[in-house]
């Protein structure tokens, strides 16, 4: 990321307080944007993962608390904003199928309101974050961004909805959309209800370490190069319309990760299959693994932060951040 194309630009965060978000929202603070961040309203006026921010970085950004879902207070937000990074989502995949009603409402209606604010407002420019999920099960390795898109969860059908919402902005209005398509990124500040955080947790206070099915293939990012790919995303020229994977290009089974991460914790602590953690069968996304060629060629980006330096990161936030983890529950 190039500072000079940041810095001074106004930016709005939705999701700012989650994960990716507050790294997002870091990383642009730090290179001296002038960022709004959009965290969910709460009687507690927690700003999630924000907390973690330094002091100096945390006051010099405007925090603004509402609902996704409510179109006065996103258009409200959204004025005199040069860029917007669209985050703000549900996306616990085992809770889809508890609300899977909940998901539409965020994902689909809340990406609308902030496409339907920016063609109001003529935003310069939307990224909206989509997900490998929408592809489903690999039909193909790598997987392109021609994959077809298969809806195995509700989770993964409200963010296809919320993508097409997207694509469809921007062929009949030109909104200047770039979709953004991570595959499954790690690191610090990712809650508990992913199986990295739940490895960790696990093998500091349990005799074994239990999770779902282990079989599937998940290419993971670590988070500080997912942001660099959401940010060129945001400020490159040549990308306005396009959809484009974040990824590494490699897979390894949840298993597989498992016995790293007890390898680099130097813990030799059993893993156990627990059944109540699967996904139903037609559901279960079996195998990802990124293309992410176009990512090179439009953004010249590319993943550099190796495998088990991100997985050291993650144990050392959870190492010292035990509290914020409840190995002893299967979050969802």
């Amino acid at each position: 990321m190039e500072e000079k194309a940041v810095s001074g630009k106004r930016f709005l965060v939705t999701g700012a307080a989650g994960f990716i978000g507050s790294h997002v929202t870091e990383a642009l603070a730090r290179a001296g944007a002038r960022v709004t961040a959009m965290v969910r309203y709460n009687s507690a006026s927690s700003i999630g993962n924000l907390i973690f921010l330094p002091p100096e970085l945390q006051r010099d950004l405007s925090i603004v608390a509402g609902n996704i879902e409510d179109s006065d207070f996103v258009l409200r937000a959204m004025e005199g904003q040069e860029i917007v990074l669209h985050l703000a989502a549900l996306i616990a995949i085992p809770y889809s199928y508890v609300a899977p009603r909940s998901y539409v409402r965020a994902n689909v209606e809340g990406t609308l309101n902030v496409l339907e604010a920016a063609r109001r407002l003529q935003t310069s420019r939307v990224v909206h974050t989509s997900t490998s999920e929408v592809y489903g099960t690999a039909l193909r390795s790598p997987m392109d961004e021609e994959h077809p898109l298969q809806g195995q969860s509700p989770y993964s059908a409200s963010k296809i909805g919320a993508d097409k919402i997207a694509e469809s902005y921007f062929r009949a209005f030109d909104t200047p959309v770039v979709i953004i398509r991570p595959f499954n990124t790690f690191g610090p500040r990712q809650s508990a209800r992913a199986f990295i955080p739940s490895i960790i947790s696990q093998a500091m206070t349990r005799d074994a370490v239990h999770l779902g099915a282990l079989a599937p293939q998940r290419d993971m990012t670590y988070v500080s190069d997912t942001v660099d790919g959401f940010i060129r995303a945001a400020t490159m020229p040549s990308v306005v319309g396009e959809t484009i994977n974040l990824g590494t290009g490699e897979t390894f089974t949840i298993g597989e990760f498992a016995t790293r991460i007890l390898a680099l914790m130097e813990c030799g602590k059993a893993i156990v299959h627990e059944a109540n953690r699967d996904r139903p069968e037609k559901s279960e996304v079996m195998k990802l693994v990124s293309d992410n060629r176009k990512a090179a060629r439009l953004m010249n980006w590319r993943p550099a932060t190796a495998l088990d330096e991100g997985l050291r990161k993650a144990i050392s936030f959870v190492t010292a951040y035990p509290a914020l983890f409840d190995p002893e529950s299967y979050r969802i």
